[in-house]
């Protein structure tokens, strides 16, 4: 089939119709063949796997859990959040770490905006092998590691991607704060200095909530500090469903007395706008 004619483009791309791959949405993600336990399909609100070097985004309701998989072990998810009606507030990773005091995201962490509310709280971690401190890689970093850091490119550096994921919802490279790593872990060593972790293994999950509605910005590249010579990064399965929020009885709430009072100050908030 040639494409050297508008004819045999088109044919072509029809041609496409109905293939399947690996790393791809499902549309409608009620089709998805493998809903989580307990959860139905008629809730599934997003299913997709994002390949090495991809990304990928969604706005979210308010109480959707987020469910992302290192289905290799070795996926690197770089997440960003953002209020979805008003997005100049988005997580804000410094002060989700130096509020609860924990340099580790883990089970029930909140990830706090930068108007002390809270986007989203991690309701399960199979990993535990996360990073709050690095960021995502640059194209610089890249290109002068893998030889090309380009979002097109062989070797994409999250924050071109994040730019890309960014564009889809009008915001800009300005708007771009530093992002939160999944499943490839970095410690800190008694001198301070940051000693990279690496993965927990394949099939490990995060179930993520979302306390407010959220644009969410999802960058599956390789960490910045991973030591590999060679652009290591595999698939990342990424599941979304309708459930509800997290409420004062909720062990998420409470988890420490500066979490409790950010789900206030969000509730607060919610509340004066009739989400709530």
């Amino acid at each position: 089939m040639t494409t050297a004619t508008t004819y045999g483009a088109r044919d072509h791309a029809r041609a496409q119709d109905g293939t399947v791959v690996e790393t791809m949405p499902t549309i409608p993600a009620t089709n998805w063949p493998d809903p989580p336990e307990g959860v139905a399909a008629e809730q599934l609100v997003w299913a997709e796997t994002v390949a090495g070097g991809g990304y990928t985004h969604k706005v979210l309701a308010r109480g959707t859990e987020l469910r992302l998989t290192d289905v290799r072990g070795d996926a690197c998810a770089h997440l960003l959040f953002y209020n979805a009606d008003a997005p100049w507030e988005r997580l804000n990773v410094a002060d989700t770490v130096k509020v609860q005091w924990n340099a580790y995201v883990g089970r029930s962490m909140a990830l706090l905006s930068d108007q002390a509310r809270v986007l989203a709280t991690v309701v399960s971690d199979e990993s535990e092998r996360h990073d709050a401190l690095c960021g995502t890689s640059t194209i610089a970093g890249n290109a002068e590691r893998y030889g090309d850091g380009s979002p097109q490119g062989e070797s994409p550096a999250g924050l071109g991607l994040f730019t890309l994921a960014a564009a889809k919802h009008g915001l800009g490279p300005r708007d771009i704060p530093p992002s939160l790593s999944l499943f490839q872990g970095v410690r800190v060593e008694h001198d301070g200095a940051l000693e990279f972790d690496g993965s927990a293994g394949a099939g490990c999950s995060v179930v993520i909530r979302t306390e407010m509605p959220v644009v969410v910005l999802i960058v599956n590249v390789p960490h910045p500090l991973d030591p590999r010579p060679d652009y290591t990064v595999t698939p990342l399965r990424v599941l979304a469903w309708r459930a509800e929020p997290s409420t004062p009885e909720s062990p998420e709430w409470n988890a420490t007395p500066e979490t409790r009072r950010a789900f206030e100050n969000t509730a607060d908030y919610l509340s004066a706008r009739g989400i709530a």
